[in-house]
């Protein structure tokens, strides 16, 4: 099975651990970071169907 990657720069993922807090599935905890920050300015987005949109395309 392939070592899991961070998404954010591509180094090796920190491993889980149970019953820690972990930065997993990103390297480090600024990574971690870089993602929430993308989140809250809406750089990645959910794709969504207008509900209007679909009632017209029946």
């Amino acid at each position: 099975m392939p070592e899991p990657r961070c998404p954010i720069c591509g180094k090796p993922a920190a491993p889980r651990e149970k019953g820690r807090k972990t930065a997993h599935p990103f390297c480090s905890e600024r990574c971690r970071q870089v993602d929430l920050g993308r989140w809250l300015s809406e750089t990645y987005t959910v794709p969504a169907v207008d509900p209007e949109d679909q009632e017209e395309g029946r």
